[in-house]
């Protein structure tokens, strides 16, 4: 999508970032795939074996160019969590890969980006707890069923309740909303719920899916929130996990406004309240 290129240019012509804090990342290790995704799935990956079914609910025609940018984007954010352990904050320009489960991927997700950066930091001993705060309109279903038996892993979801997936899986916390939801209802709810689940779960990071699909104008969220009641969301996020000294990975997420410059505005205000906050 022009946003993954649109997106860094306008930061760095307005002056949000410099050239310098930019990285990029190397493919992830097939090691790393495989403490999260099965090795069938993988081996359906590497060798470009999806069956027609397989491949029409990821929703695109797979081809090798797409395995390989999946693992970079996922390789991204488990950067951009070791990142935030010396910086309190990074974010991955893509990401947000949550409807990709263990065994197989949906919703033009193939890797779970957040999901492998997690057990990976869980297997090095890294971190002994985290908690996902994954705030796109569509449920990260793929996350919840994957750390559905494992304690070290909180995920919590707030999303359009009518909204894909269709069958969700259930989260440590699920938060839906009604369609037409806007900021006043939806911001309340994150005022009262994540404090509180910080303060709860006391986790080592924060995995924060920043989509900016809540919007009224995007065509796929069927929620009402405005460009100022998206970026108050952010705000709120960071600042609460600032507060409590937490690292936060940020991971872009959905975003399908009819206009780009739109989606490039609202994403954009997510780097721009994290360094206004974590400077």
């Amino acid at each position: 999508m022009e946003k993954y290129t649109l997106l860094p240019e306008q930061l760095l012509y307005e002056g949000t970032i410099s050239e310098s804090v930019f990285f990029a990342p190397e493919p992830l290790p097939e090691a790393a795939i495989l403490r999260t995704h099965t090795p069938g799935y993988w081996h359906k990956l590497k060798t470009n074996t999806l069956d027609r079914k397989e491949a029409r609910a990821i929703g695109f025609p797979m081809r090798p160019e797409l395995i390989a940018r999946g693992r970079v984007i996922a390789q991204g954010t488990l950067d951009c969590a070791r990142i935030a352990f010396r910086e309190g904050v990074a974010l991955n320009i893509a990401g947000g890969t949550h409807h990709s489960f263990a065994e197989r991927g949906e919703g033009f997700c193939v890797f779970n980006d957040i999901a492998i950066a997690a057990n990976e930091l869980l297997h090095s001993g890294e971190i002994s707890k985290a908690l996902v705060v994954d705030l796109d309109v569509h449920q990260g279903n793929g996350t919840a069923k994957i750390f559905e038996h494992e304690p070290r892993v909180f995920t919590l979801s707030f999303h359009g309740e009518k909204n894909y997936p269709h069958r969700k899986t259930t989260s440590d916390l699920d938060v839906g909303f009604p369609d037409k939801t806007g900021d006043a209802e939806y911001l309340a709810r994150l005022y009262e719920v994540l404090p509180n689940v910080l303060d709860r779960e006391r986790p080592d990071i924060v995995f924060y899916l920043s989509g900016v699909d809540i919007l009224a104008t995007d065509k796929l969220g069927r929620l009402a929130c405005t460009l100022d009641g998206c970026k108050e969301r952010d705000r709120f996020v960071f600042q609460t996990c600032y507060d409590r000294n937490l690292p936060v990975a940020v991971s872009m997420g959905g975003g399908y406004s009819e206009r780009l410059a739109t989606i490039i505005e609202a994403h954009a205000n997510t780097y721009r309240v994290a360094e206004g906050i974590f400077g």
